[in-house]
């Protein structure tokens, strides 16, 4: 005789099923829940869009708050090793002109350092130039270069 406690096992040669699915609802087919009304289905879609839209503009937001303090701190170091150049450049033509001067004279040495000076700052213009055609470039709308759409260009 089976045991009337659920928790004791059954006897080896008893074969006691209950309790287990194999893929059959031991009490009848299941009840199916009633069908999901479309303007809620349709309201579940457009909020989901919306609190996308809403997530990806705050990520836009974030990125370009991390872009602009990424680039005011470029902008600071680059102000200080401008800074730094400029001095060292300086020093380097006053001590140029020291050199010089007791070979050529002062002013001659002199004319040699802004000669100098003058064909370095030629060209790295010139090499700017061309860098910043390569950002004109790169900004076109039109990079086929089948219209103009420039306003410089014209």
């Amino acid at each position: 005789m089976a045991s009337s406690d659920p928790n004791t096992p059954p006897a080896p040669n008893a074969r006691s099923f209950d309790g287990i699915s194999h893929g059959y609802a031991p009490d009848g087919r299941p009840v199916t829940p009633p069908p999901v009304p479309l303007e809620t289905i349709v309201g579940d879609v457009v909020d989901n869009l919306s609190a996308t839209a809403r997530a990806e503009l705050a990520l836009l937001e974030a990125r370009s708050e991390l872009a602009l303090h990424g680039a005011s701190w470029t902008a600071a170091w680059g102000a200080v090793a401008a800074t730094a150049l400029g001095i060292a450049m300086l020093a380097l033509a006053f001590g140029a002109i020291l050199a010089l001067a007791p070979h050529v004279g002062p002013f001659v040495a002199t004319l040699i350092v802004v000669a100098v000076l003058l064909a370095i700052a030629g060209f790295a213009g010139w090499r700017a130039q061309l860098s910043y055609g390569d950002i004109r470039t790169a900004l076109r709308r039109d990079l086929t270069n089948e219209g103009i759409d420039d306003a410089s260009d014209a």
